[in-house]
């Protein structure tokens, strides 16, 4: 398993250290098994750390129920991937090659001793990281997706795994292989989601697809946080590893998946420290792992739907299935998201040819036909150079006669460069065209209308903030966006005028639209959260 990339093989060759081994077996147990037991089955939590003394491990094809792999786990390595720091399932089964002896320590009580020694944890997690990517990568996982080009419900599972990095391997009923007529075979031909060898998942939605991957947290075994962070942005994600590293007990809770609106940029190359650029969705993903190492969660798909606040000060959030969790303070990292257009059809074609995201998953519906971008800022502009390289050319539709105010200048000067890409200023779309799928849409500019043939239109215009859930507790703007600081009167600028409410990001009224502001803020709020909970705390 471990010589799957280079990474593995490297954390291969250097096993834990002697002094860590021993810290492990005094918190865990030696257990030997004969050969043929399963150590873990997919879907099944991980909910204990298992490290090899002697034998071997190895993993198994689900649907055959073959090794998957020449390489194997043996002495001095350690089952897990990043899913064990969230209690996470396991995407493959796993089982004993030969009698194997191993020490079996409990997942809480193994978190515990890697938070006492930093060197035990980043070894760890290094390796669980690096599998996960390799998983991801090679797509080794016990999901899989079956039609996402035909049905808008399976293709909102594969974008939901496909934004929170879930390895899953995903089939295009057309292709006349034999891997995919036998998937096929399992769904009726029919577009579904299997989980594990044979289970077809009904009306398959992203919320199902992350209750059996462990996604979708036991909450109801915790109800109460020291901070409750609600949205996984950038801004979120930021303040949940200072959060976590601060020593608050906090939870993230993600209605769609970690990233945000910043999760659906293909490229962003302002970033300070990836001068080649790094995707929206590579950039947060790192800074969860870097939360879930000082014990955040995260949960998701979760959507809070409504907020109150209890005599004692506290908060609870109610949750969109009716359950509760509550806080002594509650961060508001929401952003925006992209307005709808008011468009006949536009429901009915989303996810049919009409997306609100650019990444590789939508990118592959664009090969060798004509895209069209509507939106002049940066992720619109960032989604015009990415699709260029698939699409036979790019059409970016801009309402103003002008990119300078809204957009970065390297990114439109690349856009201007571009002789695959054409911006058509003053112009919007006025009608779409298409019954099962989008097949055209229409121009409209002052000299007249025009149809242009395109199979994948992208919206990304304006931004709406997500703030109806705050259920009037804080003060907004005419806009939506949440007051805080000098504008509610607070010394503090990501303040709100509620005392254990504060607001960071693009939701913020007033913020700057950035990545690298969002983080900045997410960051910087979590002092002053944590000095509100410690003189709350003292004055109980």
């Amino acid at each position: 398993m471990e010589q799957l990339g280079e990474d593995l093989e490297t954390m291969r060759r250097v096993p834990l250290a002697d002094d860590h081994v021993q810290a492990i077996c005094e918190i865990g147990e030696e257990k030997t098994y004969p050969k043929g037991h399963w150590f873990a089955r997919s879907g099944e939590p991980m909910d204990t750390f298992v490290y090899v003394l002697e034998g071997e491990i190895e993993v198994v094809d689900p649907y055959t129920k073959e090794r998957l792999f020449d390489a194997a786990l043996g002495p001095t390595q350690f089952m897990g991937e990043i899913g064990f720091m969230n209690r996470g399932t396991w995407f493959l089964p796993m089982r004993a090659a030969k009698e194997t002896r191993v020490i079996e320590a409990p997942r809480t009580a193994m978190l515990d001793l890697m938070s006492r020694i930093p060197e035990l944890s980043d070894h760890i997690i290094t390796v669980f990281a690096a599998r996960r990517r390799r998983q991801f990568e090679l797509k080794n996982s016990s999901v899989k997706v079956i039609g996402a080009d035909r049905d808008p419900a399976v293709q909102a599972v594969e974008r939901f795994l496909s934004r929170n990095r879930i390895p899953f391997r995903s089939y295009d009923m057309d292709a006349s292989d034999s891997e995919t007529a036998q998937v096929c075979d399992l769904t009726g031909h029919e577009p579904s989601v299997v989980l594990d060898s044979d289970q077809k998942l009904e009306d398959p939605t992203p919320r199902k697809v992350a209750q059996f991957l462990g996604l979708d947290l036991d909450i109801c075994s915790q109800r109460e946080f020291d901070l409750l962070i609600v949205g996984g942005g950038p801004a979120g994600v930021a303040a949940a590893v200072y959060a976590g590293s601060e020593g608050l007990d906090a939870l993230v809770i993600e209605d769609t998946a970690v990233g945000g609106q910043a999760g659906t940029s293909s490229r962003i190359e302002n970033y300070m420290g990836f001068p080649t650029g790094i995707s929206g969705t590579d950039l947060t993903y790192r800074g969860q792992i870097q939360a879930l190492k000082f014990g955040t969660r995260f949960v998701m798909p979760r959507r809070v739907v409504g907020l109150a606040k209890r005599d004692d000060g506290s908060f609870c959030a109610e949750l969109d299935d009716g359950d509760e969790l509550c806080a002594g303070a509650i961060l508001v990292s929401t952003g925006v998201q992209y307005n709808r257009l008011p468009l006949e059809n536009l429901e009915r074609l989303e996810g049919a040819g009409v997306f609100y995201s650019a990444t590789e998953m939508e990118a592959r519906f664009c090969g060798g036909t004509e895209a069209v971008v509507i939106g002049g800022g940066n992720s619109a502009g960032q989604a015009a150079m990415f699709l260029s390289r698939t699409a036979a050319h790019v059409h970016l539709v801009v309402r103003s006669g002008s990119l300078a105010a809204s957009m970065s200048s390297y990114l439109s000067q690349r856009l201007d460069a571009d002789p695959k890409i054409t911006i058509h200023y003053h112009t919007e779309v006025s009608a779409l065209h298409g019954d099962d799928w989008l097949e055209a849409v229409t121009f409209k500019t002052k000299e007249g209308e025009r149809r242009v043939d395109t199979k994948a239109l992208f919206i990304m215009i304006g931004a709406a903030p997500n703030t109806e859930w705050l259920s009037g507790l804080v003060e907004t703007d005419e806009k939506g966006y949440v007051l805080t600081g000098s504008e509610v009167g607070r010394e503090t600028p990501f303040e709100t005028g509620t005392d254990g409410i504060f607001a960071v990001g693009d939701v913020r009224s007033g913020s700057i639209k950035r990545v690298a502001s969002a983080v900045g803020e997410g960051s910087v709020v979590v002092s002053r959260i944590w000095s509100y909970l410690d003189d709350r705390e003292r004055l109980s």
